[in-house]
Protein backbone atom coordinates (compact mmCIF):
# COMPACT_ATOMS: atom_id res chain seq x y z
CA UNK A 1 0.00 0.00 0.00
CA UNK A 2 1.77 3.12 -1.51
CA UNK A 3 0.54 6.46 -2.99
CA UNK A 4 0.23 6.60 -6.63
CA UNK A 5 2.17 9.88 -8.23
CA UNK A 6 0.29 13.10 -6.50
CA UNK A 7 -0.63 11.50 -3.68
CA UNK A 8 0.41 10.92 -0.29
CA UNK A 9 -1.67 8.76 2.53
CA UNK A 10 -2.48 9.11 5.81
CA UNK A 11 -3.18 5.51 7.69
CA UNK A 12 -5.52 4.77 10.40
CA UNK A 13 -7.73 2.35 12.02
CA UNK A 14 -10.78 4.51 11.43
CA UNK A 15 -12.67 4.27 8.76
CA UNK A 16 -15.19 7.03 8.98
CA UNK A 17 -12.68 10.13 8.22
CA UNK A 18 -14.74 12.07 5.54
CA UNK A 19 -12.21 15.66 5.98
CA UNK A 20 -8.47 15.74 8.04
CA UNK A 21 -8.55 19.02 9.54
CA UNK A 22 -5.22 20.49 11.28
CA UNK A 23 -4.47 19.82 14.35
CA UNK A 24 -1.91 19.17 17.18
CA UNK A 25 -1.48 15.34 18.73
CA UNK A 26 -1.45 14.92 22.14
CA UNK A 27 1.85 13.46 21.78
CA UNK A 28 3.20 16.20 18.93
CA UNK A 29 6.29 17.74 20.22
CA UNK A 30 5.17 20.37 17.60
CA UNK A 31 3.42 23.14 18.34
CA UNK A 32 1.46 23.75 15.43
CA UNK A 33 -1.45 21.72 13.56
CA UNK A 34 -1.16 19.61 10.84
CA UNK A 35 -2.42 17.24 8.79
CA UNK A 36 -0.16 14.25 8.43
CA UNK A 37 0.56 11.97 5.56
CA UNK A 38 3.68 9.81 3.83
CA UNK A 39 5.01 9.44 0.73
CA UNK A 40 6.03 6.25 -1.44
CA UNK A 41 9.46 5.64 0.46
CA UNK A 42 8.17 6.38 4.14
CA UNK A 43 4.53 4.40 3.68
CA UNK A 44 5.69 1.04 5.21
CA UNK A 45 6.95 3.10 8.11
CA UNK A 46 3.24 2.50 8.94
CA UNK A 47 2.11 -0.60 8.13
CA UNK A 48 1.38 -1.44 11.84
CA UNK A 49 -1.29 -0.76 14.11
CA UNK A 50 -1.60 2.58 15.29
CA UNK A 51 0.20 1.94 18.71
CA UNK A 52 2.43 -0.34 18.45
CA UNK A 53 6.18 0.43 18.97
CA UNK A 54 8.64 -0.14 15.82
CA UNK A 55 11.94 0.47 15.36
CA UNK A 56 13.14 0.64 11.34
CA UNK A 57 16.39 0.90 9.93
CA UNK A 58 17.48 1.07 6.15
CA UNK A 59 20.49 1.13 4.03
CA UNK A 60 21.73 4.32 2.63
CA UNK A 61 24.91 6.08 0.56
CA UNK A 62 26.36 6.34 3.86
CA UNK A 63 25.89 3.15 5.54
CA UNK A 64 29.26 0.97 6.03
CA UNK A 65 29.28 -2.64 4.99
CA UNK A 66 30.10 -3.80 8.78
CA UNK A 67 26.66 -1.91 9.94
CA UNK A 68 24.69 -3.53 7.07
CA UNK A 69 26.11 -6.69 7.82
CA UNK A 70 25.39 -6.41 11.87
CA UNK A 71 22.05 -4.90 11.88
CA UNK A 72 20.66 -6.53 8.59
CA UNK A 73 22.77 -9.82 8.20
CA UNK A 74 23.49 -11.89 5.34
CA UNK A 75 20.96 -11.35 2.56
CA UNK A 76 18.99 -9.15 5.04
CA UNK A 77 17.83 -6.83 2.48
CA UNK A 78 17.89 -2.98 2.58
CA UNK A 79 15.17 -3.21 5.29
CA UNK A 80 14.27 -4.32 8.57
CA UNK A 81 11.58 -3.39 10.88
CA UNK A 82 11.14 -4.84 14.27
CA UNK A 83 8.58 -4.86 17.37
CA UNK A 84 7.82 -6.98 20.36
CA UNK A 85 5.88 -10.01 20.66
CA UNK A 86 3.27 -8.48 22.16
CA UNK A 87 2.22 -6.76 19.27
CA UNK A 88 2.28 -9.49 16.85
CA UNK A 89 -1.31 -10.56 17.69
CA UNK A 90 -2.97 -6.86 17.18
CA UNK A 91 -0.70 -6.76 13.65
CA UNK A 92 -1.89 -9.87 12.32
CA UNK A 93 -5.94 -8.95 13.62
CA UNK A 94 -6.04 -4.93 12.87
CA UNK A 95 -7.88 -3.69 10.50
CA UNK A 96 -5.99 -0.60 9.18
CA UNK A 97 -7.04 1.80 6.31
CA UNK A 98 -4.94 4.10 4.34
CA UNK A 99 -6.51 7.72 2.68
CA UNK A 100 -5.10 8.74 -0.30
CA UNK A 101 -4.66 12.72 -0.15
CA UNK A 102 -3.52 15.06 -2.43
CA UNK A 103 0.33 15.45 -2.27
CA UNK A 104 -0.47 19.77 -3.78
CA UNK A 105 -2.20 20.36 -0.30
CA UNK A 106 1.37 18.92 1.41
CA UNK A 107 4.77 20.02 2.27
CA UNK A 108 7.65 17.78 3.36
CA UNK A 109 8.11 17.46 7.22
CA UNK A 110 11.76 16.66 8.89
CA UNK A 111 15.12 17.74 8.86
CA UNK A 112 17.60 16.98 7.54
CA UNK A 113 15.51 14.58 5.35
CA UNK A 114 12.21 15.04 5.57
CA UNK A 115 9.86 11.66 6.57
CA UNK A 116 6.23 12.88 6.52
CA UNK A 117 4.76 15.36 5.04
CA UNK A 118 2.30 17.94 5.97
CA UNK A 119 -0.88 20.48 5.42
CA UNK A 120 -1.96 23.69 7.61
CA UNK A 121 -5.31 23.72 6.02
CA UNK A 122 -8.09 21.10 5.91
CA UNK A 123 -7.83 18.19 3.62
CA UNK A 124 -10.70 15.81 1.66
CA UNK A 125 -9.86 12.48 0.80
CA UNK A 126 -9.92 11.57 -3.12
CA UNK A 127 -12.23 8.72 -2.35
CA UNK A 128 -13.27 5.90 0.25
CA UNK A 129 -10.45 4.67 2.95
CA UNK A 130 -9.02 1.38 1.49
CA UNK A 131 -8.45 -1.74 3.74
CA UNK A 132 -4.75 -2.03 3.80
CA UNK A 133 -4.70 -5.40 4.26
CA UNK A 134 -2.12 -8.50 5.58
CA UNK A 135 0.17 -6.28 7.06
CA UNK A 136 2.81 -9.70 7.11
CA UNK A 137 2.45 -9.52 3.29
CA UNK A 138 3.21 -6.40 2.77
CA UNK A 139 6.56 -6.51 4.35
CA UNK A 140 7.24 -9.55 2.52
CA UNK A 141 5.96 -8.39 -0.78
CA UNK A 142 7.98 -5.15 -0.18
CA UNK A 143 11.22 -7.32 0.70
CA UNK A 144 11.44 -5.49 4.52
CA UNK A 145 12.90 -7.98 7.44
CA UNK A 146 10.25 -7.96 10.53
CA UNK A 147 11.75 -9.28 13.47
CA UNK A 148 9.49 -9.76 16.56
CA UNK A 149 11.69 -9.69 19.42
CA UNK A 150 10.96 -9.64 23.57
CA UNK A 151 11.88 -6.12 23.80
CA UNK A 152 13.23 -3.32 21.25
CA UNK A 153 15.44 -1.42 23.02
CA UNK A 154 18.94 -3.60 22.47
CA UNK A 155 17.68 -3.58 18.82
CA UNK A 156 17.25 0.29 18.79
CA UNK A 157 20.20 1.30 20.50
CA UNK A 158 22.53 -0.78 17.72
CA UNK A 159 20.55 1.25 15.27
CA UNK A 160 20.85 4.92 16.00
CA UNK A 161 24.76 4.59 16.86
CA UNK A 162 24.92 2.84 13.31
CA UNK A 163 25.22 4.01 9.74
CA UNK A 164 21.96 3.27 9.09
CA UNK A 165 18.81 4.96 8.33
CA UNK A 166 16.62 4.82 10.97
CA UNK A 167 12.96 5.68 12.40
CA UNK A 168 11.24 4.92 15.64
CA UNK A 169 7.67 5.58 15.95
CA UNK A 170 5.59 5.05 19.69
CA UNK A 171 8.26 3.66 21.40
CA UNK A 172 7.24 5.12 24.43
CA UNK A 173 4.58 1.78 24.00
CA UNK A 174 7.94 -0.37 24.16
CA UNK A 175 7.92 -2.17 26.80
CA UNK A 176 10.64 -1.25 29.73
CA UNK A 177 14.46 -1.41 29.09
CA UNK A 178 15.74 -4.76 30.37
Amino acid sequence: MRPDPGQVLHFSEDPTITRFVPHVAPTSRQPDAYVWAVGYDRAPDYWFPRECPRGMAWVTPETSVADREHILGPGGGDRVHAIEYRWLERMLSVKLFAYRLPAEHFQPFGSPVPNASVSTVPVDPLGPPEPVGDLLRLHEDAGIQLRIMANLWEFWDGVITSTLGFSGIRLRNALART
